[in-house]
């Protein structure tokens, strides 16, 4: 995997096998065709926050370096201070994601070197991977050529999930982290937490880790005396 100066980690669980794809199947099979196969147009994600958008950019970028190819992730909301700069030599990656395009949307200097990434990519048949929360043409890209570019390729939404769905990524994740979550225990979550997978994984992530030191198992009333109540 490429190392970035800004020390990128990719999520340990951030893997094609620990997402739930339910309405997402033909995205997850653009982007693993994008991971592996060389000369793949590009593709834009959207969707608002926490709907799994970045999780899948860290899949691709993962399941490319399995397969011996150059990848990186690239979140560009990482720092205020992130220069464009940070964009030259991916070009010759085999894939490059990136993540949060509105945060740079609009900028002059970010949008020539994305230009610029782009068209070194397509010379040498990397692919470009970019997620925002907006659809190209809520976009505020305004240079006309890299916009044309951007859009030239698959757009897709990333599908929210309904409480099954919902449930259902849950306990892939703890299956992914090695115990399983019952379906009472997951539909108690579901109803004190937020709606956003993501605020859920993490709440997982908190509550595995206090089952693992109390050695107690993931039941409604640990999980409730974990939440306060």
């Amino acid at each position: 995997m490429q190392q970035l100066p800004l020390e990128v980690r990719l999520a340990d669980h951030a893997v094609f096998d620990s997402f739930h794809a339910a309405g997402n199947e033909l995205l997850v099979h653009q982007l693993r065709a994008a991971a592996t196969l060389p000369g793949q147009p590009p593709l834009w994600l959207w969707a608002p926050p926490e709907q799994g958008k970045s999780h899948l950019l860290q899949a691709a970028v993962a399941l490319a370096d399995e397969a011996g190819r150059r990848a990186a992730y690239l979140p560009l909301d990482a720092s205020p201070a992130l220069p464009p700069g940070v964009l030259e030599g991916m070009g010759t990656l085999a894939l490059v994601c990136l993540d949060e395009l509105h945060a740079v949307s609009g900028q002059p200097e970010w949008e020539r070197a994305l230009f610029h990434l782009y068209e070194e990519l397509r010379a040498s048949g990397g692919n470009l991977v970019v997620a925002s929360r907006v659809p190209p043409a809520e976009s505020l890209i305004g240079l006309p050529d890299l916009a044309s570019r951007l859009k030239s390729g698959a757009i897709f939404r990333v599908q929210s999930l309904d409480d099954e769905g919902r449930l259902r990524a849950l306990q892939m994740r703890a299956r992914f982290r090695g115990f399983e979550l019952p379906d009472e225990t997951g539909r108690y979550l579901l109803a004190r937490v937020g709606r956003g997978v993501a605020e859920l994984f993490r709440l997982l992530d908190e509550l595995d880790r206090a089952a693992l030191a109390a050695q107690k198992q993931l039941t409604i009333p640990f999980v409730r005396q974990v939440l306060g109540g």
